[in-house]
């Protein structure tokens, strides 16, 4: 297919067929092509509100490193199917959109002041119990935000937390689902059963059985099809003993580095919150208590009394350390005028009335050239590699269209053409366990046509252009290749027949009142999670009816995965009759008000699903 289009490119074909394009476009006229271009940058719109390609992008980014980090160091990321992370990436924005719409809508909002100490008081940012401003960039860095960017998504969370709880905490139960919940959830059962064997040595299968299923099922065993695949590989790393940099290059990416780092000031305050219409009062009592501060008073005193930031409030006003750009401009402004254990005037921010004390001064350790100059040549070489490997694999892309096989492409660039082990459809080891070479491997234009592949990206380090070598058909596996699996098939399949059949009639008998000797394994008293019991046999006994007296049991059945059938008797049923205290009653009806709560919130997404325009672009 591919080789016919290059092949006529340049023909009377090619030219009229973009004639009929032309025409068409003019037809349809030029709204449609506007229509496409102002969407090209967006990925949904819901209720209006726009979703971005760049959002969806890095959330697309960030749930693969999520699932990367979850799966664990040795999973190969190429496994992962895009197309499902891109899927369920904008499914998470657009339940986010709705969500923040939602909060928005009944008016809960979440203030910078709460949110900066949010962020202070967050663990992962913290060394040796502070607040450290490298960490926090570091953190978010390597999530792939700038600080407002990771603020603003902070408060996102913050504003779809707050409308969780409100929906979350309506829930009720009454003290008579508790009860009822209470019984069935301590309910035990006393219970027998009587376990028939599906017994493989006792089934005999001949060869003649093995051959007749084998005719029968000549499909179920076929070889699968298979690929054998030449390949072209391009890998960053190969690159970086190609280029130098120079000391002066060195010297100027060092002297970046150690100018970005920051000192870092221990604040600590007394906030009046204050609004348009209390301001005068506000700014009149942070006066008042700047005066009894002149007078002597302590500082972490005064705020844990009037303070009206309940982060910091009850720490004495301590805010911990932290750089520029974390705070309020004003608020940052007057902090960093301050000398040691001075304390501000009064400070208007956005926030209210502020008197802020500066606690104390970390100066930035600042690294020797020598401990980062290996970290600095491989991000200056890095630098070069990134321009060298996007413009050779634009070179291969190029060259490997336009040649007939991989030889040239290979020769033109200096390196060597691999071959692969053969591998079906499911994929093999090493580039052929990645799913875009599994999928251009079968692809018609490289299989059936016989093209090369167009440039793969196995990760962001390695590219690849494939070919097939080899197409190896599926072919029927003969009778004595596949005859003792059969066996052991034909063998297990029996057994469990037949333990299901001699399981059958002993239920019958028992259940039309018949005595048999067994001997049957009782437990007496199994709660819902008992150890020690198979687990499909202890479900199948808090399904059976209760019998309806102590002489008359109820019998059940249940067949293991192992072929074994299950005979089970069920004796007794016991409740709790004593009355529930009252920790296990607050115990039972947060649980089941957690549970409500979150039916609730469930439903209330699905109606907003319902009710939202949304569309997908």
């Amino acid at each position: 297919m591919l080789q016919n289009i290059r092949d006529n490119s340049q023909g009377w074909i090619a030219k009229t067929i973009i004639g009929i394009i032309v025409m068409l476009l003019a037809l349809t006229g030029f709204e449609a092509i506007f229509s496409t271009v102002g969407n090209s940058r967006n990925a949904a719109e819901v209720n209006g509100e726009e979703i971005s390609l760049d959002a969806l992008n890095q959330a697309v980014n960030m749930q693969r490193r999520q699932l990367v980090q979850q799966l664990g160091g040795d999973f190969d990321p190429a496994l992962l199917d895009d197309r499902l992370i891109r899927e369920s990436a904008l499914r998470g924005l657009i339940d986010q959109t709705l969500l923040l719409q939602g909060a928005r809508k009944a008016d809960f909002a979440f203030s910078d002041t709460a949110l900066d100490q949010l962020i202070l008081q967050t663990p992962e940012f913290a060394v040796d119990g502070v607040f450290n401003a490298g960490r926090f960039d570091q953190f978010i860095q390597q999530l792939g935000y700038t600080r407002l960017q990771f603020r603003e998504l902070l408060r996102q969370d913050m504003l779809v937390g707050q409308l969780q709880a409100g929906i979350g905490a309506s829930g009720f139960v009454t003290d008579e689902q508790i009860q009822h919940f209470a019984r069935l959830e301590q309910q035990t059962r006393d219970f027998a059963i009587v376990t028939v064997h599906a017994d493989d040595a006792a089934v005999e299968v001949t060869e003649q059985q093995a051959l007749e299923y084998y005719e029968q099922n000549t499909d179920r065993f076929r070889s699968p099809e298979q690929v054998v695949l030449d390949y072209i590989e391009l890998n960053k790393e190969s690159f970086f003993d190609q280029v130098e940099v120079t000391d002066e290059q060195v010297q100027s990416l060092y002297q970046q580095r150690i100018a970005n780092l920051a000192e870092q000031r221990r604040a600590a305050h007394i906030l009046i919150e204050s609004d348009s219409s209390s301001d005068a009062e506000a700014k009149a009592k942070v006066e008042e208590i700047a005066q009894r501060l002149a007078a002597g008073e302590d500082f972490a005193a005064l705020a844990k009394e009037f303070s009206e930031d309940p982060g910091s409030a009850s720490e004495g006003g301590d805010l911990g350390f932290a750089g520029p750009g974390v705070y309020d401009p004003d608020f940052e402004d007057a902090l960093y005028a301050l000398a040691q254990d001075q304390v501000s005037e009064p400070v208007r921010s956005e926030f209210g009335w502020h008197l802020i004390k500066l606690l104390g001064v970390q100066s930035p350790e600042v690294p020797a050239l020598e401990s980062l100059q290996p970290e600095l040549v491989r991000e200056l070489k890095a630098q070069q590699v990134e321009q060298r490997f996007v413009e050779l694999s634009k070179q291969l892309e190029d060259s490997a269209f336009e040649s007939s096989d991989l030889a040239q492409p290979a020769q033109e660039l200096g390196l060597v053409v691999q071959t692969t082990e053969a591998f079906g459809r499911e994929g093999g080891s090493g580039i052929t366990a990645n799913r875009q070479v599994i999928q251009m491997a079968f692809s018609d234009e490289v299989l059936v046509d016989g093209a090369n592949s167009s440039i793969i990206e196995l990760d962001p380090e390695t590219t690849v252009v494939v070919r097939v070598k080899q197409h190896l058909q599926p072919e029927t596996l003969a009778f004595d290749t596949v005859k003792e699996d059969i066996l052991v098939q034909l063998r297990r399949s029996k057994a469990a027949e037949r333990a299901s059949e001699e399981g059958q009639r002993l239920l019958s008998t028992l259940r039309d009142g018949g005595q048999q000797a067994i001997q049957w394994q009782a437990t007496e008293a199994a709660a819902r999670n008992q150890e020690g019991v198979e687990p499909a046999v202890l479900q199948q006994v808090f399904r059976m009816p209760r019998p309806e007296t102590s002489d008359t049991p109820t019998y059940g059945s249940v067949r293991l995965d192992s072929g074994d059938f299950v005979v089970i008797r069920l004796d007794g049923v016991s409740e709790p009759n004593a009355e529930l205290s009252e920790q296990d009653k607050q115990s039972y009806r947060r649980f089941l008000a957690s549970r409500s709560g979150q039916q609730d919130f469930a439903a209330y997404r699905a109606m907003q699903h319902g009710e939202a325009e949304i569309k997908t672009f």
